[in-house]
């Protein structure tokens, strides 16, 4: 693994707000707050043992706001791009003798105030955008026009996310809520009509605080004084489990909050089912990697319950980490990478580049070499796997929501601070203040 921060002019200085990858071609897409998309190639840095280099190819101009999110459709043939304003575009891929161009293919208004996160349906038919003025829209695209309004938020609406099986979408808001919808069909003239209503609400958690069964309530999200617009959830490319974040968890009533990203199970979305925490700063983003790996069979105490690995990126406001369902810490910690706010984070379709954007005008490449991740493998067909999590540890049962960090000088600690640096900005890369928190803490199950 080897990656940094690439010294290029991105958006002519202004901050990067969002990035993708084409599921297809590989190419990068980024949108920034000089109103611009620009599409990149990526080259590997292996040959040369650099991080991977960024070459401009073209430019898309026709926003007049900034760019806060972009996100290829699954065949690659239609790019969405929200903007401040609520300005909504779809374009479409031409292929011409020069290459690959991109049009102005539709636009679509309803939202009053700025978008600032989308997801496709997993077959491109469908969109659904989140928006500051606190609704998510559902977008029928090949109609061009609003299919369903989700308005029950009561703030800003910073992340949605579409389940890949199509049975659910969900969104989290700065109203400290994430919401969970479940399609129930409405029939109309004979013909059954996409229609998902709310299933759940997640606020709060209890927790025990004393041995004779008192317990309390605590809010399971940061509130709207967190320093960013994003908080982009993903659910995994199996649909076995919703990622989170923007979770912010008190152990005790008297502690501190402690930073983290919630796994929801399938099984139960209606409370958290693991927590990620130990990061110093809070979780904005996280993504799955679009593909599954074989079982490496080196941790028999991993908390999931798959037949492969799936790998996903943890992105806080100043770092990156790596983890994979097999391991129960994380693969890699990456930190010092940029001065401002870390604002989206995408996976390259063969797995290869992980890509972070941020508010300091630059991206960071991450280059993985030579099944570094390991195997890839196909996922099963479409069907959910079972996404139990597993209890059987030889570790004690936690109170719920209780987390526990490794002993200093462990092999588990020892191992991540050495993957973490690895990875370090050039040297023209400005320091991050906020130093990475020193205590590790491990992922937790936690009791039904």
């Amino acid at each position: 693994m080897k990656g940094g921060t690439v010294q290029i002019n991105w958006h002519d200085t202004k901050p990067v707000l969002t990035l993708d990858f084409h599921p297809i071609s590989g190419f990068l897409a980024t949108g920034g707050a000089d109103f611009d998309i620009k599409i990149w190639q990526i080259d590997s840095g292996e040959a040369q043992k650099k991080i991977p280099a960024a070459s401009y190819q073209s430019s898309l101009s026709y926003h007049s706001s900034a760019v806060n999110v972009l996100r290829f459709s699954p065949s690659g043939e239609l790019l969405a791009s929200g903007a401040d304003g609520g300005e909504l575009i779809l374009w479409k891929s031409h292929v011409t003798d020069v290459g690959q161009t991109w049009k102005v293919h539709k636009t679509l208004s309803f939202h009053r105030k700025d978008v600032l996160d989308m997801q496709w349906s997993s077959d491109g038919t469908f969109l659904i955008s989140g928006s500051v003025d606190n609704s998510c829209i559902i977008w029928d695209v090949i109609k061009g026009c609003v299919h369903q309004i989700l308005d029950a938020h009561l703030h800003y609406v910073q992340g949605v996310a579409w389940d890949p099986l199509s049975k659910y979408v969900a969104s989290i808001s700065s109203d400290r809520s994430c919401r969970v919808y479940v399609n129930k069909p409405q029939k109309a003239k004979g013909v059954e009509k996409m229609n998902y209503v709310c299933q759940h609400v997640i606020v709060k958690a209890e927790q025990q605080i004393t041995d004779d069964a008192k317990s309390l309530k605590n809010h399971l999200f940061h509130d709207e004084t967190l320093p960013s617009f994003f908080r982009r959830l993903a659910w995994s490319p199996d649909g076995a489990f919703l990622l989170v974040p923007a979770g912010s968890f008190k152990i005790s009533p008297a502690s501190e909050s402690v930073n983290t990203a919630y796994v929801f199970s399938r099984k139960d979305l209606s409370r958290p089912a693991l927590q990620l925490p130990g990061a110093s700063k809070p979780v904005v983003a996280v993504r799955f990697c679009p593909l599954a790996f074989s079982l490496r069979g080196s941790n028999s105490a991993g908390f999931f319950k798959l037949p492969y690995r799936l790998i996903f990126a943890v992105a806080t406001l100043n770092s990156l980490y790596i983890y994979d369902t097999e391991c129960v810490a994380p693969l890699a910690v990456l930190a010092g990478l940029h001065y401002a706010a870390i604002t989206d984070v995408a996976w390259s379709p063969d797995g290869k580049f992980l890509a972070l954007s941020s508010q300091d005008g630059y991206c960071t490449l991450v280059e993985f070499h030579n099944d570094e991740l390991g195997s890839p493998v196909p996922l099963s067909g479409g069907k959910t796997v079972s996404s139990d999590i597993n209890k059987d540890t030889n570790e004690q049962k936690p109170v719920e929501m209780v987390v526990e960090a490794p002993i200093n000088g462990s092999p588990v600690v020892e191992k991540i601070q050495a993957e973490a640096t690895k990875v370090k900005p050039v040297e023209s890369t400005p320091p991050v203040s906020s130093k990475p928190a020193k205590r590790r803490i491990t992922p937790m199950a936690i009791d039904p």
